[in-house]
């Protein structure tokens, strides 16, 4: 989530993934892929510098958490049993 702020002052988290545009119109119209529309105080070039930055942070997280160790709690070797899923019965009320 990137944080925005309204053209009143009223500061608010948007989710990058789900803009569609940004547009310049002289005030910065954010569209969003439902249609939705937000107008921001935030110049065009601002608010996207703010989803690369957004996006570059994931990126990099993301290599970080790849980088780091596995920790495997047990030394024996996996066995077939464990690459089985278990099943759990589902029993309806009533039914």
């Amino acid at each position: 989530m990137i944080l925005v702020t309204r053209i009143n002052g009223a500061v608010f988290a948007l989710n990058p993934d789900l803009v569609e545009r940004a547009d310049c119109t002289p005030d910065t119209v954010v569209t969003l892929v439902d249609g939705t529309k937000y107008v921001i105080a935030e110049s065009v070039p601002e608010f996207i510098e703010s989803v690369r930055h957004y996006r570059a942070s994931l990126i990099a997280q993301a290599s970080r958490l790849e980088a780091e160790p596995t920790n495997t709690h047990s030394s024996a070797p996996p066995s077939a049993d464990d690459d089985d899923a278990k099943v759990l019965p589902l029993h309806r009320n009533g039914r």
